[in-house]
């Protein structure tokens, strides 16, 4: 029997425990080797800067084509973990539309799924988000649309029992409804979501991890990451932008079950659009926002100096357990603004973090 993915908590702890043994196979299905292996595990990361351009136009029907694919991805050096997808990358894919859209969803669950599986649009209305109609066995697919009624930045999720099991292997993404005038152009955008891993080994084990049951009814992950892995959004996949420019991120928590307090270390957000709204007038210059799972928030900065700049959720013992991303910012150094000379290697590298 499917369950609405809005859950009640009792609800919620009953159905994860009803599938305590199907989380522990999860962790060993078998699958084609290009959906990854052990030893040549999938790149599940989903860039931040992975999303269409913004474009000013009347109404008009949307296609959304979704492939739920289990793969065994690469969380972080030496360890690899069985995900469930949308599109073989976590976060799914951005969706962008308007208000007027209609949104046409397909969703085909690959044939070697252990699971059925589904979408929930926050932003649908109707009966489960089309969570209900989209609800496809192994080899399905199944068609639903709805019309886009509501401005905001709103989560999608898978919504099969268990719904939280689903979200925390990565079942989740963000599509944006944007009002009808738009929103104020700024000269980068990116996507990042934040979600949680519940792994029966302890964090920083080795090999291939395998999902607990007990850790995600106890709501104790071992792991926080954005999009997908362990410090996902450092290195090469950081976001990167030049001094002088404006830049938006549309930030969003999977889940399923801890809230962020995302915050950019050394920069505040100029416009910052609570809980995803985006007819209410956004605060102005507030540096950290409270964002709950399976919600979403837009911020907006203007970058005035140069520098590496850290992405975190403000519950910083989580940045130790893989949450941390940067921002790379270009240019010339104002110090007017901002003056301090460079840390030297005994001050902390550039894993350091300060609130």
């Amino acid at each position: 029997m499917w369950i609405g993915a809005r859950l009640l908590p009792a609800l919620a702890v009953v159905s994860v425990m009803m599938v305590s043994g199907a989380a522990i196979a999860a962790g060993t299905h078998e699958h084609p080797q290009e959906n990854g292996t052990a030893a040549a595990p999938l790149d599940v990361v989903r860039s931040a800067s992975d999303l269409p351009a913004t474009q000013r136009r009347a109404p008009r029907t949307i296609s959304v084509a979704l492939e739920t694919v289990e793969v065994t991805g690469a969380l972080e050096d030496g360890a690899t973990y069985h995900y469930w997808t949308f599109n073989k990358k976590v976060p799914g894919p951005f969706v962008r539309a308007r208000v007027g859209d209609t949104i046409e969803v397909s969703l085909h669950n690959a044939p070697d799924s252990s699971e059925p599986h589904s979408v929930d649009f926050h932003a649908a209305t109707g009966p489960g988000g089309g969570g209900v109609a989209t609800h496809a066995e192994a080899g399905e697919t199944r068609v639903f649309s709805f019309k886009a009624l509501k401005a905001g930045l709103y989560v999608y999720h898978c919504a099969v029992p268990s719904v939280a099991q689903h979200i925390s292997n990565g079942m989740y993404g963000l599509i944006l409804i944007e009002p009808e005038g738009g929103l104020p152009p700024v000269d980068r955008e990116f996507y990042v979501m934040q979600g949680e891993l519940y792994t029966a080994e302890a964090h920083g084990a080795r090999g291939n991890l395998k999902s607990s049951a007990e850790k995600l009814a106890a709501e104790q992950p071992e792991y926080y990451v954005f999009n997908g892995a362990v410090e996902a959004l450092t290195g090469e996949n950081a976001l990167r932008a030049a001094a002088g420019e404006t830049v938006r991120i549309y930030f969003g928590v999977g889940g399923p079950n801890k809230d962020s307090s995302f915050h950019v270390i050394g920069e505040t957000f100029d416009r910052a659009y609570p809980l995803g709204s985006l007819v209410t007038q956004p605060m102005l210059d507030v540096a950290t926002v409270s964002v709950p799972p399976g919600s979403a928030t837009v911020v907006d900065l203007i970058l005035d100096v140069p520098g590496e700049f850290k992405l975190v959720d403000h519950a910083l013992s989580r940045a130790e357990r893989g949450l941390l991303g940067t921002l790379v910012v270009t240019g010339d150094e104002q110090p007017d603004i901002f003056n301090a000379p460079v840390p030297g290697p005994t001050e902390g590298g550039p894993d350091h973090i300060h609130g």
